[in-house]
């Protein structure tokens, strides 16, 4: 037994058992903490505890305490581990008995499956037997199936069996645990009640205590009462105080409230009367404006027709001329053009003159109002004697003015004096102003529109312009002098002086007089540079009013000399304030290659003003970059070079030679290498003067080897294109005199092109020390262009020391940062020298030589460390060396030599440049972003040093990220960088921070940034969703929740949503809304939805990616021209060979092209019209054809997803949720899509298999193939369709090769009238390709003509025949096939016994008597046949009895498709051997005949025999009520006579009824008694019966009599009359 511990440890038998948080309470057993309780109680109550005299008693107690707590510990430990074995043992039985459940359903599935085995062998040898080898491997299958599920069921059963073993071997031990831990649950058992007990105890105790503060508490609460009704009594007094306060108020508010309403509602009606009235005022100004366009209107259309008119006169004018040319063999297209520039010229200057003549009658017309005001106002001041003198010079101006207005004085003439007294100024001021007005409206090109008019005379010639109208001879003209008399010569030039004075205005504003140009031009020079003659050139020149106040410009025109090439497009602005502008067009049309210079007038309120204008030709423009070149001092020996630049600004290149000035150059072109062509011609050597141009000058070492600015040209080996623009072709020309100690390089003369420079390089080569100077001069081939001279200066030197980098370049450097640099100095003494290193005043702060002292020995070198540290007061301490805007510093240091007087100096070159970076924007707003995404901001970093600085972000906030390179890296000089800053907050509040940015050289840069965080009320599973490839009109999906976790408005447990620091949002159903942009691949559903708290929501994300249908109607339009093409291609082929000698090649050419244009306009603009054409089959030749080719396509979508609370469904109507912008969500779709993999090839691509209309219960197949486009065999899977369904899948396949093509079968059976469609999926790794597969199912609607569905052939003489007709309608959609049955023919019928053996149960009431024959009673035509839709189809049914009957009958079935029975139609006849019958009455036989034939009997015997018919008629009088007579029963009897073909000597059939009298008197009524029937008719005897009033109603009434037939045989019918009385229903 104590090996059992060992074999199931605690931690085993505990350790799988979970213990949730109830159960761990449990195992805390109470007691122990209650039994510390008596201990501590001891020690709280023994105050001398510490007392040295019980220190002993103490140390006891401490034991006993230490042995307790081990006691209460080690029971605890028993206590826990009982209650495990405990829970265990429950785990272990409830497991056993489920793993015997399931061996128990294990062994049942076991016998299930032999009992399966043992009736598939048995089936199995059936189908061997009867040789079905697909039923036979089909059911191996099954047996296969049934033996590997066998197997499997016994291998779980022997895992059960072993589970349930070593479960059961648990459970054993388990319970001997138990069995030991016995002992120890009684005693915790003991100790329970002990604790229970004192438990009881303590709540009695605490029960007293809690009744006594109750009691108080009642005592309190009683007070508190009290008070609150003393506290209630007074708030009632001042609340009624407060009430009637406030209705005293009320009554003085709605007093004073409808005195306002009053004047409100007044003011209103006031409003809507003045609202009224401007209404109508409106609608009469509407009206007068439509009346108004009305007349416009046809005034414009007078117009028209007049410039239509004008313009055909004008077109067969040009159309004659033409012709005229032509027929003299002249050039009509260049005289036209010729013509057409000369009349746009000449209308341009009519109208020019028109706007001058317009504008001067204007000025003049201002001009005499405000004469006539200055006169008028002098007038009065004058005496009368003077005011009498002065209306002759004033008429005598007025006149003169008004022939001006009339158009009198076009030319300098004499004018005759007014001698109408009554010409008044203010008169001929309107009529100025009325021609000027008419003058303006009219065609400036022509004198008035109505000169020319549509009307023609009457009589031809009438209006001709070669009339002359009589002429007064020239004696009978009064003759005055040619220029007038000298008075009026004086008066017209003081008036024009006076006219013209009066134009110019002085403008004096505040006391001051403005003086200057009234207008600013801009540009001021209007230049027109390097032009081309044919060219126009435009450019717009704005005019601004520099002048104080309003002011007005008036174009005069340009010089004469420039009107020929320049026009002015200026439309005056009228009145312009001060700064304001106006523009002017100038075009210019160059005709002649020339310089034109000149000016454009124009004429301001305060003078005249001009702006220049200039016109320059291509000329050559050639300067040096300098006229000096100093080559400074240098030891002899050396060698030095400095380049000269030769630019040339102009337009025009040339040749050009650099020579030495004492030499004679010849430029004639024969000693050139080039040749040279010229274009354009120069004119003017002015231009040179005017142009001028400053180079700075260049130095470059003698090692430099680019000496010419624009590129040339290079040989095709190099693999670089030649270029034609700018590339300029040096000659090498060895020079000829010997060398000099300055000359020119290898490379002195060449072509320089237009707009480009040549560098050339001069060579110092000092032999002798001393100065040296030598001049040159370039010369040019154009004599146009100046010879230009420049000199080179040098100095040689023979100095003991020097230094040989006499240029110190330390390259660039940053200020605040120190540099050094080596600096050797030689000698060539042969003593040892002092030297002293000074630097200049200036840089005395920034560069230091160190040592300052030192000396050099003989014929060695000295080095001198150089330190360079710029500050940034560099630029104001050396302004002298220093460059600012080029940071370029060219500091002279000095060497003194001891004992000599020359300084050695060099310089020390540096580019010094700041370390700024700056950061654009310098504070960066994220503005809201919520917590659950990451807000992206571009940064730019600009480097403003000319070195690269290495970067970096420190001391970034973890909610914050920096790329690339996470803020750190090198930017290049001058160079920007695009830093992205990525925020993305933690928890909601408004966010301020500062990122610093550190330089390599400690340098730090603030960015200010600042954001809102956002906890939205919601939040996703999922922020960004990468769908798998997806194939064309394929369908991914993705699943997301949408979780509302806002359970608590508690933010210091938790984060709770809010904006920033606003409130939080309330806790509660929450609604959102996905956001979907318009055309998009993508399927959210739900899109809208509402999210309680603590709960979420599924959300399915569709991508579907499909082809734009504008791509695929592009396609389909390029396809279809290109089958009309060939289509077109073929007939003209075909019609060529037909007919090879018709019609020249060209011909179909031209007819093909013009077909293929309208075929192609037509379409396409069928293809504009809205709405994809699904149905074209060029539609889906082009989609199949764009699905192949699709070369794969990537689109990432952001999809928002606004929040709101609040439930959807709470809203009204259609109002929208408050939906915050701030708490919206974003979903990221990455969605890429590639080209099917599998295509359908049938039916022109088409995934949608129409089947169309079928029959119910007929089937329709059809045959889609598809093709594997991809590279790699794919295994192909189909997805499941209904079972139940109409469609089937006949032949699926299981792998598809690549480029191989499948022909898949595809049923359609419906078994319904209903409209099916189903989505059958195939399935492959790459895709799925879906077909839609659509089908009709018509049921076949047939209606019959015959109601009741019975068809009574009625009787018929035996062995003669009738026939009834009756139609069929087909109302279904379909043609219906058809064919006819009777069950009496039927083989099933054959099977059946006779019907007499049958029991009348189980008789078949259908098929009645039959001929004896053989022959079928009744027969149908036509047999089968086809009903189209809508149609119908006669039938004939023959009824041919052979014997006599009343119980012929049969079933007529109509079958559909020889499977549906459409229609059962009882066809029933009677058949007797003579042409009378008697019908109704009872029936007193069976409709069953016997096999037996009757003999017939000979006539006259039967006449002897007169055998008696019996017939039975029962009449039943209901009588529920004794005291109302009820009304008679009544039964009728038909007495008939058959249409027949035989010959018979009567033609109607006789009746009678004896003994009527009886009758009557037993109560019977019979109408008619006799009487007789026409052949084919029948007559109806009437029976009624009323019971006598001796009649016994318990007693029936039973009386007979004989009823006679006389026909071609005599028949007696013996009636029998029962009668009796209904009492009760």
């Amino acid at each position: 037994m104590e090996e059992s511990d060992s074999l199931f440890p605690e931690e085993e038998l505990l350790g799988n058992v979970p213990l949730v948080e109830d159960e761990k309470d449990e195992l805390e057993d109470p007691e122990f903490g209650v039994e510390t309780l008596p201990l501590e109680a001891e020690r709280a109550a023994d105050p001398w505890g510490c007392c040295p005299e019980r220190e002993q008693s103490a140390d006891a107690d401490k034991r006993k305490e230490k042995t307790a707590i081990h006691r209460r510990a080690r029971a605890s430990h028993f206590l826990k581990e009982v209650t495990g074995l405990e829970r265990l043992r429950e785990e272990k039985g409830l497991f056993i008995q489920r793993t015997r459940a399931e061996l128990r359903a294990c062994r049942q599935r076991m016998g299930f499956i032999t009992k399966q085995q043992e009736s598939v062998a048995a089936e199995v040898a059936a189908e061997r037997e009867a040789n079905h080898t697909a039923a036979v491997g089909r059911l191996q299958a099954v047996s296969r199936r049934l033996c590997t599920e066998l197997e499997n069921e016994r291998d779980l059963q022997a895992k059960i069996l072993a589970m349930l073993r070593e479960s059961e071997n648990v459970m054993w031990h388990i319970e001997i645990q138990e069995g030991q831990l016995e002992g120890v649950r009684e005693s915790a058992r003991a100790q329970a009640e002990a604790t229970r007990r004192r438990l009881q105890v303590r709540a009695a105790e605490q029960l007293g205590k809690e009744r006594e503060a109750w009691g108080k508490a009642a005592e309190s609460r009683l007070l508190r009462a009290r008070r609150s009704a003393y506290l209630q009594k007074e708030h009632r007094l001042r609340h009624r105080k407060l009430v009637e306060d406030a209705r005293k108020s009320h009554r003085m508010a709605v007093k004073f409230l409808k005195a306002s309403l009053g004047r409100a509602q007044e003011r209103v009606r006031q409003q809507e009367m003045e609202s009224r009235e401007h209404l109508r005022r409106r609608m009469d100004a509407v009206l007068a404006l439509k009346k108004n366009i009305t007349a416009n209107r046809e005034t414009l259309r007078k117009f028209q027709a007049w410039g239509q008119a004008k313009a055909g006169l004008a077109e067969q004018k040009a159309q004659a001329e033409k012709e005229a040319i032509l027929a003299y063999g002249g050039d009509a297209f260049k005289h036209l053009v010729h013509e057409r520039r000369r009349q746009e010229l000449e209308a341009q200057n009519r109208a020019f003159e028109e706007g001058q003549r317009l504008r001067k009658h204007e000025i003049v017309s201002r001009i005499l109002k405000e004469e006539a005001e200055e006169e008028s106002r002098k007038r009065r001041l004058l005496s009368p004697a003077q005011t009498a003198a002065l209306p002759a010079l004033r008429d005598r101006t007025w006149g003169y003015l008004t022939k001006v207005c009339e158009g009198k004085t076009a030319v300098a003439a004499p004018c005759c004096p007014v001698e109408d007294d009554s010409f008044a100024h203010p008169k001929n001021s309107h009529l100025v102003k009325c021609i000027s007005s008419e003058s303006v409206q009219g065609d400036p090109g022509n004198a008035s529109w109505e000169d020319e008019t549509l009307a023609e005379p009457e009589i031809p010639g009438l209006w001709n312009e070669d009339y002359k109208s009589r002429q007064v001879p020239a004696e009978d003209v009064d003759r005055k002098p040619v220029g007038g008399t000298k008075m009026d010569k004086d008066i017209l030039a003081r008036t024009v002086e006076r006219l013209r004075d009066g134009a110019i205005h002085k403008q004096v504003v505040s006391g001051r007089e403005f003086k200057g140009c009234p207008f600013i031009s801009k540009p001021k020079l209007i230049h027109f540079k390097d032009f081309d003659v044919g060219t126009v050139y435009k450019e717009t020149v704005t005019l601004v009013n520099a002048s104080y106040t309003i002011n007005y410009c008036k174009l005069e025109g340009v010089e004469q000399h420039l009107r020929d090439f320049v026009h002015i497009d200026f439309d005056p602005p009228g009145p312009m304030s001060a700064g304001m502008s106006c523009k002017a067009l100038v075009t210019f049309k160059p005709m002649i290659n020339k310089d034109l210079e000149g000016s454009v007038s124009f004429l301001a309120q305060t003078g005249r003003f001009s702006v220049p204008l200039k016109c320059s030709t291509k000329k050559c423009s050639l300067s040096l970059d300098k006229e000096l070149i100093d080559f400074g001092s240098y030891v002899v020996g050396e060698t030095a070079a400095r380049i000269i630049t030769l630019t040339n600004v102009g337009g025009l290149g040339t040749m050009f030679k650099f020579v030495p000035a004492s030499e004679a150059a010849d430029m004639d072109s024969s000693q050139l290498v080039l040749k040279y062509s010229s274009t354009f011609t120069y004119e003017d050597r002015g231009f040179y003067e005017k142009v001028t141009s400053s180079f700075s000058e260049q130095q470059l070492d003698g090692n430099e080897s680019s000496l010419v600015d624009v590129p040339s040209q290079r040989g095709p080996d190099e693999g670089h294109p030649a270029e034609s623009e700018g590339v300029t072709t040096l000659v090498t020309i060895l020079p000829n005199e010997e060398l000099t100690e300055i000359s020119l390089g290898k490379i002195t003369e060449g072509e320089i092109g237009p707009f480009s420079s040549i560098k050339v390089p001069i060579i110092f080569s000092p032999v002798i020390p001393g100065a040296i100077q030598t001049r040159f001069k370039v010369m040019f081939k154009n004599q146009q262009c100046p010879t230009l001279y420049f000199r080179a200066v040098g100095v040689a030197v023979d100095v003991p020391v020097w230094v040989p980098k006499p240029s110190v370049d330390l390259k660039i450097c940053m200020y605040d940062r120190l540099y050094q640099a080596s600096i050797l100095i030689q000698s060539r003494s042969k003593a040892a020298l002092r030297l002293k290193l000074e630097v200049c005043k200036e840089l005395r702060g920034h560069m230091e030589l160190l040592p300052e002292t030192g000396y050099i020995q003989a014929l060695s070198s000295y080095s001198v460390q150089l330190k360079f540290l710029p500050r940034h007061s560099l630029p104001e301490d050396a302004r002298k060396y220093f460059d600012k805007e080029s940071g370029v510093l060219e500091a002279p240091m000095t060497i003194w030599v001891a004992d000599q007087i020359k300084p050695v100096g060099f310089t020390v070159h540096a580019i010094v440049t700041t370390s700024d970076l700056e950061l654009s924007p310098a504070e960066v707003d994220f503005g809201y972003c919520t917590i659950y995404e990451a807000i992206r901001t571009s940064v730019s970093l600009c480097n403003r040093s000319l070195l690269p600085q290495e970067f970096g972000f420190v001391r970034v906030p973890k909610y914050v990220d920096i790329q690339p390179n996470d803020g750190f890296g090198t930017i290049l000089p001058l160079d920007t960088l695009e830093l992205d800053v990525i925020f993305q907050p933690t928890k909601a509040k408004v966010y301020s921070f500062t990122l610093t940015c550190k330089s390599e050289i400690n340098r730090c840069f603030k960015l200010t940034c600042r954001a809102v965080g956002v906890h939205p009320p919601l939040e996703l599973s999922h922020y960004q969703i990468k769908f798998a490839a997806t194939s064309l009109y394929d369908t991914s999906l993705a699943t997301l929740y949408v979780i509302n976790s806002h359970l608590s408005m508690n933010s210091l447990t938790h984060s709770v949503p809010r904006i920033g620091s606003e409130d939080t949002c309330p806790v509660g159903p929450t609604s959102f809304q996905f956001l979907l942009p318009p055309d998009s691949p993508i399927t959210i559903s739900p899109s809208v939805g509402t999210v309680l708290p603590g709960k979420r929501c599924l959300v399915q994300v569709a991508f579907r990616p499909v082809l734009p249908s504008e791509l695929i109607r592009q396609q389909a339009f390029q396809d279809l021209m290109k089958d009309m093409e060939t289509k077109s291609f073929r007939k003209d082929m075909a019609t060529q060979k037909k007919d090879p000698k018709g019609q020249p090649p060209s011909l179909p050419r031209l007819q093909n092209q013009d077909r293929l244009l309208q075929a192609s306009t037509s379409h396409s603009m069928e293809l504009q019209r809205p709405g994809p054409q699904f149905s074209s089959n060029e539609y889906q030749v082009a989609q199949a054809t764009l699905a192949r080719s699709f070369q794969g396509k990537f689109d990432k979508f952001v999809i928002p997803c606004v929040v709101a609370s609040g439930d959807i469904q709470d809203r009204k109507g259609m109002e929208p949720l408050s939906f915050s912008p701030h708490n919206t969500l974003y979903l990221e779709l990455w969605c890429p899509a590639v080209a099917p993999s599998i295509t359908v090839t049938s039916d022109n691509g088409k995934t949608v298999s129409n089947f169309g209309d079928v029959a119910v219960g007929h089937r329709g197949i059809k045959k889609v193939s598809i093709q594997n486009i991809s590279r790699k065999d794919l295994a192909v899977e189909f997805s499941l369709l209904n079972p139940g369904g109409p469609f089937v899948l006949l032949n699926p396949v299981s792998k598809l090769p690549a480029g191989e093509t499948r022909a898949l079968a595809l049923s359609f059976c419906p078994r319904e009238s209903v409209t099916a469609q189903e989505t059958l999926d195939i399935i492959t790794k790459r895709g799925t390709l879906s077909l839609t597969l659509i089908g009709v199912g018509v049921a076949s609607m047939i209606t019959c003509s015959i109601e009741g569905h019975i068809l009574n052939m009625g009787y018929v003489i035996a062995r003669e025949s009738v026939s009834s007709s009756f139609k069929l309608q087909n109302n279904s959609s379909l043609p219906v096939k058809f064919s006819t049955r009777l069950d009496s023919v039927s083989s099933t019928r054959r099977e059946q016994p006779p019907q007499f053996l049958t029991s009348p149960a189980r008789r078949p009431e259908v098929v009645g008597t039959q001929n004896h024959s053989g022959q079928s009673v009744f027969s149908v035509f036509p047999v089968e046949g086809v009903m189209d839709p809508g149609g119908a189809q006669d039938f004939t049914v023959t009824f041919s009895p052979d014997h006599e009957s009343l119980y012929f009958s049969d079933r007529l079935q109509v079958l559909l498709f020889e499977k549906e029975v459409s229609q059962q139609i009882l066809l029933k006849g009677a058949a007797r051997e003579h042409m009378m019958f008697v019908e109704g009455g009872d029936p007193l036989d069976v409709p069953v005949e016997s096999l037996t034939v009757r003999p017939a009997q000979d006539p006259e015997r039967r006449e002897e025999t007169e055998e008696l018919k019996p017939i039975l008629v029962t009449l039943d009088y209901i009588q529920l009520d004794t005291d109302t007579p009820a009304s008679p029963a009544t039964r009728e009897l038909h007495v008939g006579c058959i249409r027949t073909t035989q010959l018979s000597p009567k033609k109607t059939v006789e009746f009678s009824l004896d003994s009527v009298a009886s009758l009557q008197h037993h109560g019977f009524t019979i109408e008619p008694s006799r009487g007789f029937v026409e052949r084919g008719q029948t007559k109806t005897i009437s029976i009624s019966w009323m019971p006598p009033a001796d009649f016994d109603p318990y007693h029936p009434l039973m009386v007979s009599a004989l009823l006679q037939l006389k026909g071609d045989v005599k028949e007696t019918y013996k009636v029998f009359f029962i009668a009796h009385v209904v009492t009760s229903p």
